[in-house]
């Protein structure tokens, strides 16, 4: 399958104060590096179900899309890089919350990792691991992100 990507500009995200929409966002980063011929990525747990995911996070007032993902990956992950501001894929899920389900769509960028902490603002919190991509796809409960993990391949992507 031939899939084409549209290079579009991103601009800030300017947070307004209506919470009424019915499907958030959020924004992910595949962070990636590559030890020797083997491509690995990083998959951390959630804070409270402790589940295997992506670093994500709600857009930030003034920062991109891709922006927002690469905070998330050092908040969450304790890595920083150089971010694809293209997205390469969408999953959906839902975030269970104490008032009401919010049903969620999860913009995924490629991040290039390029440095790794000991310590980071949410290490106590989280662990984090660095597997295969294929690996990585066992490891997470959604099934879109099950596929764009499974086909991650950053040199054949361009990337």
């Amino acid at each position: 399958m031939n899939v084409s990507i549209a290079r579009i500009k991103q601009r800030p995200v300017r947070l307004t104060t209506s919470r009424k929409r019915d499907v958030r966002t959020q924004f992910a980063a595949l962070c990636w590096r590559m030890r020797g011929e083997r491509v690995e990525v990083l998959v951390v747990t959630s804070r409270r179900t402790k589940r295997w995911i992506l670093p994500k996070g709600w857009p930030m007032d003034g920062e991109t899309p891709s922006e927002a993902a690469a905070t998330e990956a050092w908040e969450e992950g304790g890595v920083r890089g150089k971010v694809t501001p293209v997205c390469i894929g969408l999953y959906s899920y839902i975030k269970n919350r104490a008032s009401r389900d919010l049903p969620v769509m999860v913009v995924v960028f490629p991040l290039k990792v390029t440095e790794q902490s000991t310590t980071w603002p949410e290490h106590k919190e989280r662990k984090r691991k660095w597997v295969t991509p294929r690996r990585a796809s066992t490891m997470v409960e959604e099934p879109e992100l099950r596929r764009l993990l499974r086909d991650f391949d950053p040199r054949l992507q361009g990337l």
